[in-house]
């Protein structure tokens, strides 16, 4: 089991993952961006998430250059959004992700929804990109199994991480077992449910056992189900907080507890319904 905020799974590729990171989803460009990276980098996080369409990668970077710690001993990923989906256009995305950053190479990108029909394409880029040592790995993000099966069929190189909704609302246990037999690391995006689990009896029950709060609980289930998982917060405090989770195991009788929560609710769209940014 991950025994600190340094600890990594291997992905299919050999490149070592962080298994805890901090998601910057809808944390504002400028100083709030900056100063959250930078606190959660204080404190020990080796892994920040972006996006193109988060509108925070400038702030990302400029953080990262400010934390002091080396680029090589951090692990960001950033994702292509879906109105540049597309070869020619997944590869110039690309630069302008670079870019932003300030970064010389991303350490993992990632397909940001399936949409229709084009992920192939934007695949193709991927590899190249991977293939030319730009971006240590490569992955998807919003994939149900048919989206992976179709991608499988044409891909040169599979996905090395597939991040999804997941959370003991959602458990995604089929979903969870085709990576797992694929090789595919899966992540977790909102792993709290954005914020609505705080107030579940069941984790809340199990928190006060163990005195923890129910975000370190949940976040500690993560790991246990073999999940990576990138919480979001603004908060130094609140960021501190989450990454205290390698300091005590939930129990097997805790573990199905948590199981017996599922109820496939999503706080986000489904992948199969989302087409937003996509030219129609």
């Amino acid at each position: 089991m991950p025994t600190s905020l340094k600890s990594t799974t291997r992905l299919h590729n050999g490149v070592e993952m962080p298994w805890f990171g901090l998601g910057v989803y809808k944390v504002k460009e400028g100083s709030e961006v900056i100063e959250s990276v930078k606190a959660a980098i204080k404190n020990g996080y080796r892994s920040i998430d972006t996006a193109a369409i988060y509108e925070n990668e400038e702030g990302v970077g400029q953080a990262i250059r400010e934390s002091g710690v080396p680029r090589e001993e951090l692990f960001i990923t950033s994702k292509v959004w879906n109105s540049d989906q597309g070869y020619e256009s997944t590869l110039q995305a690309y630069e302008t992700s670079l870019k932003k950053l300030g970064l010389e190479y991303l350490d993992l990108y990632l397909i940001h929804w399936p949409g229709k029909d084009k992920y192939k394409e934007t695949w193709k880029a991927l590899e190249k990109l991977y293939k030319e040592g730009r971006v240590r790995a490569i992955g998807v993000s919003n994939f149900h199994i048919h989206h992976l099966e179709e991608l499988l069929k044409e891909a040169e190189i599979k996905p090395m991480v597939n991040q999804v909704e997941y959370h003991p609302h959602l458990q995604q246990k089929e979903l969870l077992a085709f990576c797992q037999k694929e090789g595919i690391q899966l992540e977790a995006w909102s792993p709290l449910k954005q914020g609505q689990l705080l107030q579940d009896p069941t984790l809340t029950e199990i928190a006060e056992k163990y005195g923890k709060t129910t975000a370190q609980v949940i976040l500690r289930w993560d790991l246990q189900t073999k999940v990576v998982t990138i919480p979001k917060s603004i908060k130094e405090q609140r960021i501190m907080e989450n990454a205290d989770i390698f300091d005590f195991e939930l129990s097997q009788e805790d573990m199905e507890k948590i199981a017996g929560l599922n109820k496939d609710e999503r706080v986000g769209p489904n992948p199969d319904e989302f087409m937003v940014g996509f030219e129609e």
